[in-house]
């Protein structure tokens, strides 16, 4: 038998639940739009990787992630791993339906983020190339690690507002990250001393200081409403940088309501650069997050390579 064109990967703790409450409106709005799909939720971290790659060898053409910026980086990580196994073929379309707390990538792509919408456009079947990034980690505690993420990775200010975020288990968007932002700056950030190696087409450059954020950027946004990098393209083939020193946590207040309006990139304490390869060393824990997900607390080195139209996403 044919295999039905759509793999449904819905995460129902997305949200604070919101994912698990959306099922029945995305079953409904799916069927109404004529769309023959398959459905199936997590019920692990890391799941929707095994489901992704799972559907995409199966014959799935679009497989969709309907949950956070989380779930659309599982699913992206499933569909590389059956490109892998598949020596270079074509894997399909990345579909998302945006229920998680931020969305960030969903709002890079220009995807609605009302289900009824969304859910039109997975049946228009528009599909737009982008880059991935691939992140590779170096930790004492798990050894090496690669994945891909499609928009934004933070290490220090972001990676510990993420791991603070875990404590929070009911809001969502940005009456979540607005308390974590606070928490962060005055009760858990400390700068980092880092190494910064970032490959260009003239040659690799380095910085080199005491940082309190260091994010490298596929995608504009993070944080449910923080434009990280407004400049940041997910399809230029190159990564952008954006690099903040060491300030005192008064200070670092004052930058909140410019990351929110993209403006804290005419501040002189912000250095902003494009690469595409990027290398993080240091002797200090280096705590990070990848699209909203924790990806290491104690890692010496990370690095970041831009991997050029490496998947097609409905939007």
């Amino acid at each position: 038998m044919r295999a039905v064109r759509y793999k449904v990967i819905v995460n129902p703790i997305a949200g604070r639940g919101f994912g698990g409450r959306s099922l029945p409106k995305i079953e409904h709005l799916l069927t109404e739009q004529g769309i023959d799909f398959d459905l199936v939720t997590t019920s692990w971290a890391g799941e929707a990787i095994e489901l992704a790659r799972a559907a995409v060898l199966d014959g799935y053409e679009t497989v969709v992630a309907a949950g956070g910026d989380g779930t659309s980086q599982e699913v992206a990580n499933g569909m590389m791993a059956a490109y892998a196994s598949r020596n270079g073929e074509p894997v399909g379309n990345l579909g998302v339906l945006p229920v998680g707390s931020g969305s960030d990538f969903a709002w890079s792509m220009g995807i609605p983020f009302d289900l009824e919408e969304a859910c039109a456009r997975l049946a228009q079947q528009r599909t737009k190339t982008i880059d991935l990034a691939k992140l590779i980690i170096d930790s004492p505690s798990r050894g090496q690690e690669t994945r891909y993420y499609g928009n934004t990775m933070g290490i220090g200010f972001e990676g510990v507002a993420m791991v603070e975020g875990r404590k929070f288990k009911r809001l969502r968007g940005l009456a979540l990250y607005l308390p974590l932002v606070l928490k962060t700056i005055f009760l858990s950030l400390s700068p980092v001393r880092s190494l910064i190696e970032y490959r260009t087409a003239n040659g690799t450059k380095r910085l080199e200081g005491d940082f309190m954020m260091i994010d490298i950027c596929n995608g504009p946004r993070a944080g449910g409403s923080f434009l990280i990098d407004p400049n940041a393209k997910n399809d230029d083939g190159l990564l952008n940088l954006c690099v903040i020193g060491e300030m005192s946590r008064p200070k670092m207040l004052t930058f909140v309501p410019h990351f929110l309006k993209g403006t804290h990139i005419y501040r002189p304490e912000v250095t902003l650069v494009q690469g595409r390869h990027v290398v993080v060393t240091s002797e200090d824990d280096l705590i990070a997050h990848a699209d909203g997900e924790v990806v290491c607390t104690d890692a010496h080195r990370i690095e970041c390579q831009v991997m050029p139209s490496k998947i097609r996403v409905v939007c």
